[in-house]
């Protein structure tokens, strides 16, 4: 189960980036969504430069999975 229904849509890094940070605006105020909202930033940087198709799906996969498991923690 995913964070939020949205998730089998996510095709392009900028369609996850938008639903990593519509999964923080679900997380308690303060800190902690501050604290995913700079790490979802910078993890998007560190990857503006992929260009392999399949290495991007990779990483929006991972994210997805990860986002999944912030959420039920």
């Amino acid at each position: 189960m995913s964070p939020l229904p949205e998730a089998e849509l996510v095709r392009s890094s900028l369609q996850l980036y938008r639903y990593l940070l519509r999964c923080c605006r679900r997380l308690p105020q303060g800190h902690i969504q501050q604290h995913y909202r700079h790490t979802i930033r910078q993890s998007f940087k560190v990857h503006a430069d992929e260009d392999d198709p399949e290495r991007i799906q990779q990483i929006i996969k991972r994210a997805i999975e990860d986002a999944d498991w912030v959420m039920n923690k």
